[in-house]
């Protein structure tokens, strides 16, 4: 992916300047700048490897990009979970093949409402019914905002463990024959958001297996 450098101070003040004159916080005027679509695995490579601070893929099954002006300034994507567990513990065996994660969101310039537009829309794009799992991370002072101003429901806090890693630092599932190395993993905010139906999304809530937090982890 060709990349142009944006910390040109006139395009910053630009930009600003445009955001502040429309007013952000009506959604109805970002319907004629922006779009998301679905975008290939291979047009995410750059932005999660380059620019989210994992700097490792995730399984990816789903990925859609923000474009803004015909230009692409975001990305968003939603995989199979990296524990098997995880499918499994969030609804019970029943519903384990409906769980995906939303494993990445990356965005060039994060202006303002442009992470909670990307992630509402991609959420109306996903097939049905799922049950959107997904995680902020304590260790980057993440509360989990934009899952927050998305309406997903705040289900707790995972507590530190260590996890098998392989030497380059991915996942276990990639390792699953090397179980000597073993990495810190941080506490995590977990949340979840429901697709289907008004039965749909009923029967999911019904199922799950974590209690729902009356208030949300503050920044």
């Amino acid at each position: 992916m060709e990349t142009k450098e944006y910390d040109e101070p006139e395009y910053i003040e630009e930009v600003e300047e445009h955001f502040r004159m429309l007013n952000l916080g009506d959604t109805s005027q970002m319907q004629h700048m922006y779009e998301v679509v679905q975008i290939p695995y291979k047009a995410t490579k750059d932005w999660i490897l380059n620019i989210h601070y994992a700097k490792r893929m995730p399984s990816i099954s789903y990925a859609y990009g923000l474009y803004r002006y015909d230009e692409m300034v975001g990305m968003v994507s939603y995989g199979s979970p990296a524990s098997p567990w995880l499918c499994k513990g969030i609804c019970g065996e029943e519903h384990k093949s409906d769980v995906i994660e939303l494993n990445r969101l990356v965005l060039r310039d994060n202006l303002p409402n442009e992470a909670s537009f990307l992630v509402s829309k991609s959420l109306k794009l996903l097939p049905k019914p799922k049950v959107v799992v997904s995680y902020a991370d304590t260790a980057q002072d993440h509360a989990g905002i934009i899952y927050q101003a998305t309406n997903f429901l705040f289900t707790g806090t995972t507590k530190p463990r260590t996890d098998i890693a392989g030497k380059d630092g991915k996942h276990s599932r990639h390792h699953l024959g090397d179980r000597t190395n073993r990495i810190n993993r941080s506490a995590k905010h977990r949340y979840v958001y429901f697709i289907g139906t008004k039965k749909e999304k009923k029967i999911l809530r019904n199922a799950l297996r974590y209690d729902i937090k009356d208030q949300y982890p503050k920044y």
